[in-house]
């Protein structure tokens, strides 16, 4: 409860509603529990996001990066250029194909790759890109694909937090060699957990499929090494149902962000700047707050305010990466990463909000004033 005993207003909500329990019910009554029909019906119906490239689901997010970078032939002695702003399965999963993490920095506005800072990263040993559509905005895909074709670099699009987000008509996950989507709980539609890759090209879609399933198409007749990445059909059914309610939940989201960008007014704070020609979707609302940041969301959760920091150590900075990066006497010099870890701040968007609970986050933040 906040201080004026009114019901906190989560930072986010996870939808399940009976539709999605119906459908649950319903595979499990079927005995067709893993890799059935649901997975088939589900890809078929992802595809019309991404412009009716190939769709392979897989049992989650990471999974997918994963498999995509495998699929690619990415591997020991490549290096992949990855945002350090970003959650750390975006360089994880480079990490697991035995291929190396060249981290760039991101641009002020998107918190996407900086062009200019990717160039300027390029090596021999370059295999891919991996943008990062973060907080639901799209990357500078118009700048960087251009950069990726005069290297002949793969692009890994991470798409995990932009559902529906497009660039100048051409929808996330259809512009690189392959996309990315997670369907966690918390996304802007979920699975319960999962995820999709998304792909033009069917020998690459053919060899995912291979990849999540023990390397077989044929039963016991293993082609490739491969691992166990499905995904469930009772998985399948709740994307299913949640993917005829994505559009009017992305709507809702847009709605919600562009009331928060009219009635947020705190000198203190910097609003989320939209890139020409994008579609931001709004996975998160993420401000800038300049001064204190910690006192700053003390003083919305005593509101009843839901936020959170999405990612306070940049994944240069986490163990896994800066132990050996210290060891080698590698550095890396990320201002705007530095920074946007320093000063962002999550506010509730999801498509659950009430008019008056956008009145109450909108008057929170602006009651933190100039000065913090």
């Amino acid at each position: 409860m906040s201080s004026d005993n009114r019901e906190t207003i989560p930072a986010a909500r996870p939808a399940i509603g009976d539709e999605e329990i119906e459908a649950v019910v319903r595979v499990l009554r079927s005995g067709r529990v893993v890799q059935g029909p649901e997975v088939a019906a589900f890809e078929e119906g992802f595809s019309e996001l991404v412009a009716g490239r190939h769709c392979v689901a897989v049992n989650s997010g990471t999974s997918a990066l994963h498999l995509l970078l495998l699929a690619l032939g990415i591997g020991p002695g490549d290096e992949v250029i990855v945002p350090s702003f970003s959650f750390a399965a975006s360089a994880n999963a480079v990490r697991l194909t035995g291929a190396d993490v060249v981290f760039a920095d991101i641009e002020p506005g998107s918190f996407g790759l900086d062009p200019a800072a990717v160039e300027a990263a390029v090596t021999p040993r370059t295999a891919a890109i991996m943008p990062v559509h973060l907080y639901g905005h799209p990357a500078a895909m118009d700048k960087l694909m251009p950069i990726a074709e005069k290297h002949k670099l793969a692009v890994v699009e991470d798409a995990c937090q932009a559902h529906a987000a497009s660039l100048n008509g051409t929808p996330v996950g259809a512009f690189g060699s392959g996309g990315t989507f997670s369907f966690y709980p918390t996304k802007n539609m979920h699975s319960l957990e999962g995820g999709m890759i998304t792909t033009a090209d069917a020998e690459v879609a053919r060899t995912l499929r291979l990849l999540r399933n023990q390397g077989m198409e044929q039963r016991y007749a293993n082609e490739i090494v491969g691992a166990n990445m499905r995904m469930t059909d009772v998985a399948a059914a709740v994307g299913r149902v949640q993917l005829t309610k994505l559009a009017g939940w992305t709507e809702q989201r847009r709605a919600n962000a562009a009331y928060l960008d009219a009635h947020i007014t705190a000198p203190s704070v910097t609003t989320p700047p939209v890139s020409e020609g994008a579609r931001h979707v709004y996975h998160q609302y993420t401000i800038r707050v300049r001064g204190d940041r910690d006192a700053a969301m003390a003083k919305l959760t005593e509101a009843g305010i839901g936020n959170a920091v999405y990612y306070p150590t940049p994944i240069h900075r986490l163990k896994p990466y800066w132990e050996p990066d210290q060891k080698a006497g590698r550095t890396w010099d990320l201002p705007e990463t530095e920074r946007a870890a320093a000063e962002v701040v999550s506010l509730p968007v999801h498509p659950s909000l009430g008019a008056d609970d956008l009145e109450r986050i909108a008057a929170a933040v602006n009651a933190l004033g100039e000065n913090l």
